[in-house]
């Protein structure tokens, strides 16, 4: 079975439409970006607009990231009552945490539009009632959580600004895209200096909203530029879980003590990591325009124990399951990170073909 059937109702939320893509090129030929168009500009499209029903017509509720443009689909709407049911009945005092972990979705007027629905179609006056005070919370929660999150926007900002800052020529401060090889590794230096933790929601929200002001005023070259914060982004935050996700192996050992577990991991760090394993992690830290080059090399030598491309594919969907389904569902981190992986799965199969 295909990995995008398996993982079908996730990937619904990526759907073929027209929307922006982390991959989607706005134009073929190379462009030249002055440096006079700064980044640092586009700070103010940044903030969360929750006031009222400005958030459709923010920058960044009129999200690039692919998928977030349209209405939601069956999978989605169930992971909406999920969320909502989650919320119902949770202690006022978990909100805010619960909020910010998934604040695009919780403050769209479509999450509160779904909760009217609910209260609708219930039938016990309880459900009813929990409903309604879930929706006078929320509103609450949120102004205190947008109060916190703009100030955390502004320091995802700079971060931002620093990765794409990175993409500049040394000497003449002008963005040229295609980016070379050497402005490509300047910018992943850049963004594995930031902390992990603080390639959150905010982080990623930034990177939007970033990008749809770009595209609006016609700035395809920082579109495209903004496109690969993205691909390194995910590439590089799906090698680190990847790590930890061994590192826990042992607990994972479901049956054995401890030492027997501990005894498994040390053969396996003996033995080395499989082929097809070292092969992802490599693919995860490179630029994705070199993926179809590397990877027909490497089916090139599969007979001489090489990797092959059904390998490749268990190991995609290996990460997918133990990582990516992991996150919060209807993230943004988890929309980045499965097209990421969906766009792997894609190469692969069309040079399987």
């Amino acid at each position: 079975m295909k990995l995008q059937s398996f993982l079908f109702f996730l990937f619904a939320a990526l759907s073929e439409t027209d929307a922006f893509s982390i991959y989607r090129h706005c134009s073929p030929r190379a462009s030249t970006l002055s440096s006079s168009l700064s980044p640092s500009s586009l700070t103010t499209s940044t903030r969360l607009a929750m006031e009222s029903g400005n958030f459709e017509q923010s920058p960044t509720g009129q999200s690039r990231i692919h998928g977030n443009q349209r209405e939601p689909t069956i999978q989605e709407l169930s992971i909406m009552d999920d969320m909502i049911t989650k919320l119902m009945k949770a202690k006022p005092y978990e909100l805010p945490t619960a909020v910010s972990k998934a604040i695009r979705v919780v403050s769209s007027p479509r999450f509160f539009m779904r909760i009217a629905e609910r209260v609708d179609i219930a039938t016990s006056e309880v459900e009813k009632a929990q409903l309604s005070a879930l929706a006078s919370n929320l509103v609450t929660t949120i102004e205190a959580v947008v109060s916190t999150t703009e100030d955390k926007l502004d320091d995802r900002a700079r971060g931002v600004e620093t990765i794409v800052k990175a993409a500049a020529e040394p000497g003449s401060g002008e963005f040229l895209v295609p980016l070379s090889s050497e402005r490509l590794d300047a910018m992943r230096t850049a963004l594995k200096k930031i902390d992990p933790l603080d390639q959150d929601e905010g982080f990623l929200t930034t990177v939007d909203a970033w990008m749809n002001k770009s595209h609006l005023d016609g700035l395809d070259g920082m579109v495209v530029i903004l496109q690969k914060v993205l691909q390194i982004y995910a590439g590089e935050a799906i090698k680190r879980a990847r790590v930890e996700l061994q590192a826990n192996v042992g607990a994972a050992v479901s049956g054995e003590t401890q030492s027997k577990a501990d005894s498994v991991i040390s053969q396996e760090e003996t033995l080395g990591p499989k082929p097809a394993a070292a092969f992802m992690d490599k693919l995860m830290g490179m630029d994705t325009d070199l993926w179809d080059m590397e990877i027909k090399k490497e089916f090139a030598t599969s007979k001489d124990g090489g990797v092959t491309s059904q390998s490749l594919i268990s190991e995609v969907q290996r990460t997918m399951e133990a990582v990516v389904l992991g996150l919060e569902n209807g993230s943004m981190a988890q929309r980045v990170q499965a097209e990421f992986l969906k766009e792997l799965v894609t190469r692969i199969e069309k040079l399987n073909a």
